[in-house]
């Protein structure tokens, strides 16, 4: 895996699409209830009281043709020929509507997309993942697992509305729809699209959109690695590569793999192995591995560090003082983790 160094969070933004038709539905029932005001409080104002007036403008607009209210003279009857030019056209366009709304089936489908969409809009630093194929589908699950908050992106629509996460349906290389997936609010976007190119565009958008994103793209070759990278992922990932190296893994180290694979992928353990990355100003900087481990005794424990240049010590010296920006990775349980992570991430 080829990675850039990590990224924090972006800040708030929404969109909504134009292109609704519950929305467009609210608009037409938006001008019928105008027509029906405009048309009561002219009636009101030539004289007929308002019970009058709204009856008057309801028989009207909907051609009924009862009898009219009262004697009209000249200026009720122009009133009214206005008001039946205007008001029947916005009848027959709200109920022409309303009928192609529920006969195509589009009604039921567009309030559960309006429900979705403002469950999208309610999050903040979470995941989108960009193509729901094999690997997109595998890392919904392992985030969704984790806690993380998950929004896919597909052209298919096949795929995605029997599945447990939010979605949008289109292509993710939209800026629009990046948009409305959330993606100034989220903390990752994970680019698995069916080739590299369109990936490749996927994280152009992203990055330009919002600079501070973490992105992690997956790359079907080992030439489309560096173009990720210029393009702005920060992490890039050969499922090909890394499943060769996994093969062989299990070849010449079968318990070490089995070992890994249940301190990351098993929720039924009691131990877990994590990052906790340390914050400047946090109670852990300063202190050194020694007296991390003296108090931390029976706590988790620390098989490696990524200092912030990148680099990676496994089983760092005692005397290495840690620094904000440092990664810890520790194995332990589920608790013991959080105790670390709470001295790593809260100031003293």
């Amino acid at each position: 895996m080829t990675t850039r160094p990590p990224v924090p969070r972006w800040g708030r933004h929404v969109h909504l699409s134009s292109r609704d038709p519950v929305g467009r539905l609210y608009v037409a029932l938006g001008l019928l209830s105008l027509v029906i005001l405009v048309g009561s409080v002219g009636y009101w104002m030539l004289g007929l009281t308002p019970l009058d007036a709204v009856y008057m403008t309801v028989i009207t607009i909907t051609t009924v043709g009862y009898r009219e209210i009262g004697e009209f003279g000249d200026a009720e009857q122009l009133f009214t020929i206005v008001l039946l030019l205007v008001g029947v056209g916005v009848v027959l366009y709200t109920l022409t509507l309303l009928l192609q709304t529920l006969l195509e089936g589009q009604l039921g489908n567009a309030w559960r997309r309006r429900r979705m969409q403002a469950d999208i809009d309610a999050l903040s630093g979470h995941a989108i993942i960009c193509g729901y194929g094999r690997v997109g589908r595998a890392t919904a699950h392992q985030l969704a697992r984790s806690g993380v908050d998950v929004v896919v992106i597909d052209l298919d629509p096949d795929r995605l509305v029997d599945g447990p996460y939010l979605y949008l349906v289109g292509n993710a290389s939209d800026d629009a729809l990046l948009r409305r997936a959330g993606l100034d609010r989220a903390d990752l976007l994970v680019a698995t699209l069916d080739t590299d190119p369109e990936s490749i565009y996927v994280v152009l958008s992203a990055r330009s959109l919002n600079p501070d994103l973490r992105i992690i793209a997956r790359a079907r070759t080992d030439q489309a690695e560096a173009k990720f990278l210029r393009a702005g992922a920060d992490q890039v990932v050969n499922p090909q590569r890394i499943g060769g190296n996994r093969i062989a893994s299990f070849a010449l180290s079968p318990h070490v793999v089995d070992f890994l694979d249940v301190v990351m992928h098993q929720d039924d353990v009691e131990f877990n192995l994590e990052d906790v990355v340390v914050v400047p100003g946090a109670e852990l900087v300063g202190v050194t591995v020694a007296a991390l481990r003296e108090q931390e005794a029976g706590g988790p424990t620390l098989l490696a560090l990524r200092s912030t240049d990148g680099t990676f010590v496994t089983n760092p010296a005692p005397d290495v003082a840690l620094t904000a920006g440092d990664v810890l990775i520790a194995v332990g349980t589920p608790e013991q983790i959080e105790q670390l992570r709470h001295r790593a991430e809260v100031a003293r």
